[in-house]
């Protein structure tokens, strides 16, 4: 009995992981296959393409997908809303409270404007931007101090066509050049937990 308690309090032992290891990346986008490949769910794809990487498989639990994973002694818990993007600030809030994780790990994924196509960009704070997912994770936060990866889908439409452009899909030329970003963004998500958001921007911002 007592090697028994032993190797239970052991298992409980090697599974805590420190609440300041675990992280939550949070990949912005809308669910379903009419917005799969748009420029605005560049969130989920980025994700799906960590969880590949991980061969992991992305299961459906409360206001997201949810996928998880260890590396380096940290904890990865990886989150796709299925809410629509209007609403992605339940998810982020739930799932913040659920897993105990602090603000500073908190990671959103999502696309911007206004960099250039395929342009990373994290920073630890800053505004919405006029992003509605941002503005729904602002409003249910109340802050504006947590990090974001943007990734740049850039500009390149008429006035007045902006809904348009970002539920469109991507060119096919933008489609190739997506394997390569897709793979550094990975490594950037990895980064973010492991070598800290300062060196992170150092190694990745506008590359």
């Amino acid at each position: 009995m007592r090697a028994f308690f032993a190797r239970l309090l052991s298992k409980k032992k090697e599974e805590y992981i420190d609440p300041m290891k675990k992280f939550l990346i949070v990949g912005l986008g809308n669910p379903g296959p009419k917005y799969e490949n748009t420029r605005h769910n560049i969130g989920f794809k980025i994700l799906d393409r960590l969880a590949e990487k991980k061969e992991l498989t992305f299961e459906a639990e409360r206001y997201a997908e949810k996928a998880e994973f260890k590396f380096k002694g940290r904890k990865f818990i990886l989150i796709k809303p299925s809410t629509f993007m209007n609403l992605s600030g339940k998810a982020v809030r739930y799932w913040l409270d659920k897993e105990k994780i602090a603000i500073q790990n908190l990671m959103v994924v999502t696309d911007d404007l206004n960099l250039d196509f395929g342009t990373l960009r994290l920073k630890a704070k800053g505004s919405d931007g006029g992003h509605n997912g941002l503005k729904s994770i602002q409003d249910l936060l109340q802050t504006t101090t947590y990090p974001r990866f943007r990734f740049g889908i850039s500009d390149e439409f008429s006035k007045g066509k902006q809904v348009d452009y970002v539920l469109s899909e991507w060119t096919s030329e933008e489609n190739e050049k997506l394997k390569e970003r897709l793979e550094t963004s990975s490594e950037l998500i990895l980064s973010f937990g492991t070598a800290g958001i300062q060196n992170t921007m150092n190694n990745f911002n506008g590359k």
